[in-house]
């Protein structure tokens, strides 16, 4: 395999890679919410908050949609919620024939 066919899914994997766009990733499964609903989860400000949300929209992982004054974001690409809750969801939870055995 051509290593240039998995850019997709390379930059898929780079966008995700940071504990505050996990975590927004993550939240935004429950439903959509603004700005300042994540900011208030997060405890983070609100320059911080936008910053991610940008990079993750860039990458086509979350819709934004303007209502009225406030923005609501979802998440768009499936693939990267599956991602996102498997690496979340079952954090500690070894996986399988990988129980802390050397290789």
């Amino acid at each position: 395999m051509d290593p240039r066919q998995l850019e997709p899914q390379a930059e898929l994997l780079k966008a995700l890679a940071h504990p505050v766009r996990l975590c927004i990733v993550r939240g935004l499964l429950d439903g959509e919410c603004n700005v300042g609903h994540i900011q208030d989860c997060l405890g983070l400000p609100q320059s911080t908050i936008s910053n991610h949300l940008a990079v993750l929209r860039s990458k086509g992982i979350l819709r934004a949609e303007r209502r009225g004054i406030q923005v609501c974001y979802s998440v768009a690409d499936r693939r990267a919620g599956e991602i996102v809750q498997i690496l979340v969801d079952r954090q500690g939870v070894p996986e399988e024939g990988n129980r802390g055995g050397s290789r």
